[in-house]
């Protein structure tokens, strides 16, 4: 059978899609790549469907065995990736041989690295989705992250072009990040006063960040009203709890809280925060739904512009 074999498993790698949506009244959250960015160039580099499967390897130490003929690609964060102890780039189309043996270092910068194969990884979906969710043992193989001896089905592909994005042409990982965030009608239960200090001061991402949100620290912020009702939460949602210290709710966020959102940051942004490791400063601004929009709009512009400037090996 054409598969990658999991030698060793890193420090946490899950099977990824675009993520699970329209199950929130059965409480399953969505999922999905963190930096959607990066997922998005690993899969459009091999030619794959948008919504094909990868591996999200967080932190890095991932070590796969190639048992077919086919090609990889890696992106996001950087590390050192080799093909039999030979190192290569990243952001880069591969090509693999049954037997080579494909090592992910530690990463040096950024947090998460994306592992995409020809064709996507043949996983069976489970509520129309791939996308591993731990807390509620859905999606990848039996919910579960990779394990050593896991077999990850793939097609067998002989002939792929050999593209790569420049580095200059690559997404940055920086230490200071700006969240663009729309606000939601509870931004009413905060003055005048605490928005302005939400908005001014800086905050620093803890080690409390994962893939269901991340906890910042930095400035509390008061809220007039204590309690609420349970309602949905959207992805980059920013609650308040009452300690007034912002969690940005992320992919595996769960469905309902009852806490007070001062508003939800741009998804693009949220692909920056996926990258962020503690210690690195946040600073929000405000903007308008309509300018939201734009940038999304924009986004893909560039996406598609950056797309005409990939380079053959």
């Amino acid at each position: 059978m054409s598969s990658f074999s999991v030698i060793a498993p890193g420090i946490l790698s899950l099977l990824q899609d675009q993520g699970r949506f329209g199950q929130g009244a059965l409480g399953l959250t969505s999922g999905g790549s963190m930096d959607t960015t990066s997922a998005a160039w690993a899969n459009y580099l091999l030619g794959n469907p948008t919504n094909a499967t990868l591996i999200e390897c967080s932190v890095g130490g991932l070590q796969l065995q190639a048992n077919c003929t086919s090609y990889i690609v890696v992106t996001g964060a950087e590390l050192a990736l080799s093909i039999n102890d030979s190192p290569l780039q990243l952001w880069t189309v591969h090509q693999v041989k049954s037997g080579d043996i494909i090592k992910l270092g530690m990463v040096t910068k950024g947090l998460r690295v994306y592992v995409a194969v020809a064709g996507g990884f043949n996983i069976k979906l489970q509520f129309n989705s791939s996308s591993t969710v731990l807390r509620e043992s859905i999606g990848g193989l039996n919910g579960n992250k990779l394990q050593a001896n896991d077999i990850l089905p793939a097609a067998m592909v002989s002939n792929l072009p050999r593209l790569s994005l420049p580095q200059a042409l690559r997404p940055q990982i920086n230490s200071v990040l700006t969240l663009r965030l729309i606000e939601g009608y509870q931004v009413s239960s905060f003055t005048s006063a605490e928005r302005q200090r939400f908005y001014s001061d800086s905050y620093t991402v803890t080690p409390q960040a994962d893939r269901m949100g991340y906890k910042l620290s930095g400035a509390a912020i008061a809220c007039q009203q204590s309690q609420l009702l349970s309602e949905g939460i959207c992805y980059g949602a920013v609650q308040i709890p009452p300690d007034g210290q912002p969690i940005v709710l992320l992919n595996d966020r769960q469905t309902l809280g009852g806490y007070p959102k001062i508003g939800s940051v741009l998804s693009l942004d949220c692909a920056l925060l996926a990258q962020a490791t503690a210690g690195t400063k946040v600073y929000f601004t405000p903007i308008s739904a309509e300018h939201a929009q734009h940038a999304l709009h924009l986004a893909k512009i560039r996406f598609s512009a950056l797309t005409n400037q990939l380079v053959s090996q």
